[in-house]
């Protein structure tokens, strides 16, 4: 998956993104800078440039993720040097934006998701991504914004720079869905008279796992009996209908989740 990733991404830059002067982000956008004013190869600069990355990598997600990361850089600088030679697939700047930041993303999401990272900016958005309420493709599009007025400023236009900041806002969007899922999960939390009948109605039209919450309410000082699941957005809808129909009084209280592992959902992140 890594070497189909790389393989995607690569083919997203050279096919599309690059040769219509539309500026990647990262470790690969300063690779391209570097390559422009200095004449040099961009896929030299992107082991280069990258080498310093891959030690906080080591040194914060350990050896295998090291060792991901460092297969995907290298296939993925195989891999641009290659197509560099192949003439782009379109030179119209709207299909090239929107096409060429769907194939990025969708390449770069696959290496993140297997347990890598082509790029070292990438390294830092994981990291991040784990303490701070901060996707991995929001971060890399903060990056990015810096680098594109960069770019702008030393060797490219500002028109670049702007279809640079629409491809990647396009980009990061398909990274994270590729990386977190394309469908939304829900956790909900139910305050309900009638727990006892509600829960068993959920849990057979639903088929989702139900966990009471003791609880207390603090006017009445009475016990309670909070009720705890996770749904799908499309589930979302039965379980609203399920609720009102048995008790219109109840409290239904609905908050997004990034991620979820376990049970009857996805698998854990690689990382």
């Amino acid at each position: 998956m890594i070497t189909i990733g790389a393989i995607i991404a690569a083919i997203g830059l050279e096919l599309f993104l690059v040769p219509n002067a539309i500026l990647d982000g990262g470790i690969i956008g300063l690779s391209i800078i570097a390559a422009e004013l200095s004449g040099m190869k961009m896929s030299l600069f992107l082991i280069l440039f990258n080498l310093p990355f891959l030690y906080i990598g080591y040194k914060k997600m350990g050896k295998k993720f090291t060792l991901h990361t460092l297969y995907g850089v290298i296939v993925l600088s195989g891999c641009t040097a290659y197509l560099h030679h192949f003439e782009p697939v379109t030179y119209d700047l709207f299909l090239a934006t929107i096409i060429g930041a769907v194939i990025l993303g969708t390449g770069v999401g696959l290496v993140i998701r297997t347990g890598g990272a082509l790029d070292g900016t990438e390294i830092i958005a994981i990291l991040i991504s784990k303490n701070r309420p901060v996707s991995v493709g929001q971060f890399i599009m903060i990056v990015n914004v810096f680098i594109f007025i960069l770019a702008a400023l030393l060797v490219f236009t500002w028109e670049t720079a702007m279809y640079s900041i629409i491809t990647y806002y396009i980009a990061y969007k398909m990274i994270d869905i590729v990386v977190e899922g394309l469908e939304e999960y829900k956790s909900v939390t139910i305050i309900s008279d009638k727990p006892e009948e509600i829960a068993p109605e959920l849990n057979a039209k639903l088929g989702r796992g139900i966990t009471y919450i003791k609880g207390q309410g603090v006017f009445s000082n009475e016990p309670k009996k909070l009720i705890y699941t996770i749904v799908t957005r499309i589930e979302l809808y039965t379980l609203r209908s399920i609720v009102e129909e048995l008790d219109p009084k109840a409290i239904i209280a609905i908050e997004n989740i990034a991620d979820i592992s376990g049970s009857n959902f996805k698998k854990a992140s690689a990382h």
